[in-house]
């Protein structure tokens, strides 16, 4: 390691910083991947300052070229980055003043790296959150696809995972469209809450250079500036609010996992993974493991503790930037990875489930889930419902004991429990009559998925439309 590279804070010091030290601090081998947007918001503030006539126009261009090769050296993987330069700005400073002289070190005339990294880390996360939309809205549209095609399917409802009330797959699909789309509105509002600009803040306190934030603003895309230096460099609200809508997401995400494995398993056969989302095992050759859905339930363990991370890492901060800080970029990077890869593979997955429709509705035959249709049934006769509640109980008794479920019982059997039992409880009793009642907004029958399908599919070509207006 080299100890000897001159430090741009090295004036106020007599000794070298400690070689442990050094590595102990340095942050450049995980903010490297700041890089394209630390020379944005430089390339931005360079044009900002030849506007405002502190750097001249040729000194504005060669800052400007100059970095864009360091750009190409990078993605190029010709760059040396070096921990003694410790963060990914001071690299790329230093790299810009061997490339064109001392032009290079006026760049960062009225600004710190405090307002650099905010800034960068706003960038970054702006771009990141476009494409983590992008695949929430890819597995949204997966699963409206399945719902549609799956409209008349009926599967056994639960409630704590006993059988309910019959319901159509198609409708249990759209219950996690409607969980991502709320997901899907809090990344956007997190995102129009982090397009402020914090460049222009400086350390703290601003610059007494006449700057045009506003203008820098422009350049960079976002929609104002962050409208107090204190709270411009000393803050990550936006990093945590991210996080802790990746961890909900992730949450949903999981509970859609727990299912999958539910439902793969030998015990319910309700659906196939395909084949390429699953494993085999070492010893026992006929397993065929949900390895997919397990690791995303897996994994949201792990973006929980990182939203605890970054709670933790702001909660006993005084104003304004700390050291702290910098111990928030990898739990927020690995946020977006972990996100990013979950949301890809799941809307991958959910076109090659394979639903068992037979085992699907064999199950919801079993368990009497139209129990709550007979009490219905029998209110609609003028029996109150606590009683119509105890007449249908003791019929599932019988049920019960005889091995019996309600649908496949005798008039005979049914009547000794009510006179208002007549021969039309039937048209209640089987699985179609009882999704098909329930025929209204936000209910299972496959009228209603089929429509709920049809307003999911306008939403999604709605943000579709947004998305090509904002690019």
């Amino acid at each position: 390691m080299n100890n000897h590279v001159e430090k741009p804070w090295g004036g106020r010091f007599s000794e070298p910083t400690d070689a442990f030290v050094e590595a102990f601090t340095a942050s450049v081998t995980f903010d490297k991947r700041l890089y394209a947007h630390d020379i944005a918001g430089s390339i931005a503030h360079a044009t900002m300052l030849a506007k405002v006539g502190v750097l001249t126009e040729v000194e504005r261009d060669a800052i400007i070229d100059g970095l864009q090769a360091i750009k190409a050296e990078i993605e190029a993987g010709e760059f040396e980055w070096s921990i003694a330069r410790e963060d990914v700005h001071m690299n790329i400073e230093a790299r810009l003043i061997e490339r064109i002289g001392d032009v290079g070190k006026k760049l960062h005339t009225g600004r710190s790296r405090n307002d650099q990294v905010a800034t960068d880390i706003r960038l970054y996360l702006r771009d990141e959150l476009a494409a983590i939309v992008n695949e929430l809205t890819r597995l949204q549209t997966a699963l409206v696809v399945l719902a549609e095609a799956e409209a008349d399917t009926i599967m056994p409802g639960f409630t704590h995972l006993q059988t309910a009330q019959p319901v159509t797959f198609g409708h249990h699909l759209l219950a996690w469209f409607e969980m991502l789309k709320r997901d899907h509105g809090r990344l956007t509002d997190c995102a129009a809450r982090l397009n402020m600009l914090p460049l222009g803040a400086a350390a703290l306190a601003g610059t007494s250079y006449p700057i045009d934030r506003e203008f820098s603003a422009g350049l960079l895309g976002f929609d104002g500036v962050c409208e107090n230096s204190l709270d411009a460099v000393s803050d990550r609200d936006f990093a945590i609010e991210f996080v802790a809508d990746a961890a909900l997401l992730m949450m949903h995400l999981s509970r859609f996992s727990e299912e999958l494995v539910i439902w793969a398993s030998a015990q319910f056969n309700f659906i196939e993974l395909g084949d390429s989302f699953c494993t085999g095992s070492s010893i026992m050759p006929q397993k065929k493991n949900p390895d997919v859905p397990e690791l995303i339930r897996g994994k949201t363990g792990r973006v929980n503790g990182h939203l605890v991370a970054l709670l933790t890492l702001m909660k006993g901060q005084p104003l304004a930037y700390n050291k702290d800080n910098q111990e928030d970029k990898e739990p927020l990077f690995d946020t977006v990875d972990t996100l990013r890869a979950c949301l890809r593979v799941f809307a991958d997955m959910i076109p090659a489930i394979t639903p068992r429709r037979d085992n699907m509705r064999e199950a919801a035959r079993s368990g009497f889930s139209t129990a709550t249709d007979l009490a219905d049934y029998l209110v609609r006769k003028g029996v109150p419902f606590r009683d119509a509640h105890e007449v249908v109980g003791k019929a599932v008794a019988l049920g019960v004991k005889e091995d019996c479920d309600l649908a496949d019982m005798t008039l005979a059997q049914l009547q000794p429990f009510s006179d208002h039992i007549d021969t039309d409880v039937f048209d209640v009793l089987t699985l179609d009559g009882s999704v098909a009642a329930r025929n209204h907004m936000g209910g299972t029958a496959p009228a209603q998925v089929r429509a709920a399908c049809a307003r999911a599919r306008q939403w999604l070509q709605e943000r579709l439309q947004e998305r090509l207006q904002e690019n």
